[in-house]
């Protein structure tokens, strides 16, 4: 396999440079070339081009796990470790998270006025039965992007999103339209949220209440009562944001919707899912 690696890379390192860092010979390596590739090395080789395609479809987003997920989906025999093994050889790496710090103890929370539900139970056994929203800014050259999404905890799907260039009460009311108008769910369904200001708002209580909702809320300053929506943020802005710049608002606002539509609902591997998309979770589940 080191073979294989400096024959991908001779266009970019020197063979003596990469014989003294890898500890093989060169004469080794020209013998190698000439004998040509053994079957197993040309697996490995076919397997590892799939895998560069593959990083580059999922965002680079994926570790070794779900890439070996995926390959063995599209019916390619390997195993996670050999996976693994050649993602480190060719120095395929998933893009790395940035850590949340808390900054906050949790018993100095405070009990909001509407009480929190969920309690951090975040599974559900059917969908409609448990929305949670959130929103989020992005930066642009132009200013700073409002994006607000519902996610329905069944299956992690985002039913609802609403994107605006200033943080308005209209920004999380056109998300849970979205949602609603999707989905038409059974009145009693739970509708989770921090407490900021436009969830708090009567005019979206009122909205809520109309419908037959049943509103529940995080603890102040508590993001862990709302681990869902923040994970989705998490995803959207390390898989998205952070290694993009933005020219202005209208930009971001395609790349997001693309991002959410095509990628997250569609593609996006979740380990909770079993490794299925939150749409092919519902269709394989059903969840009615």
């Amino acid at each position: 396999m080191k073979y294989q690696f400096m024959q991908a890379h001779q266009q970019e390192f020197c063979v003596p440079r990469m014989c003294h860092l890898l500890q093989v010979s060169r004469s080794g390596f020209y013998a190698w070339q000439h004998r040509g590739m053994s079957p197993r090395a040309q697996a490995n080789q076919a397997l590892l081009d799939r895998m560069r395609v593959l990083h580059q479809q999922t965002r680079e987003a994926y570790g070794a796990r779900k890439m070996w997920q995926l390959l063995t989906r599209e019916g390619l025999a390997c195993g996670r470790h050999r996976v693994a093994r050649l993602r480190r050889l060719a120095g395929i790496v998933a893009l790395r998270r940035r850590r949340y710090i808390r900054t906050v103890q949790v018993r100095q929370h405070e009990t909001p006025a509407i009480p929190n539900r969920l309690d951090q139970q975040f599974t559900v056994s059917a969908k409609n039965r448990v929305w949670a929203g959130d929103l989020t800014f992005v930066p642009t050259r132009t200013g700073w992007l409002t994006v607000a999404v519902l996610l329905d905890l069944y299956s992690r799907r985002v039913v609802g999103w609403a994107m605006s260039t200033r943080q308005t009460l209209s920004v999380v009311a056109e998300a849970w339209w979205m949602a609603w108008q999707r989905r038409r769910p059974a009145p009693g369904l739970v509708h989770h949220s921090d407490q900021g200001n436009q969830y708090r708002a009567t005019l979206y209580q009122t909205l809520l209440a109309r419908r037959g909702v049943v509103p529940s809320m995080s603890r102040k300053g508590n993001c862990y009562d709302n681990a869902p929506v923040e994970s989705f943020f998490s995803s959207l802005k390390n898989e998205l944001v952070h290694h993009r710049q933005f020219q202005n608002q209208a930009e971001a606002q395609v790349a997001i919707v693309e991002y959410i539509e095509r990628f997250y609902n569609r593609q996006r591997l979740h380990q909770a899912l079993g490794y299925r998309s939150p749409e092919e979770f519902e269709r394989q589940e059903g969840g009615s």
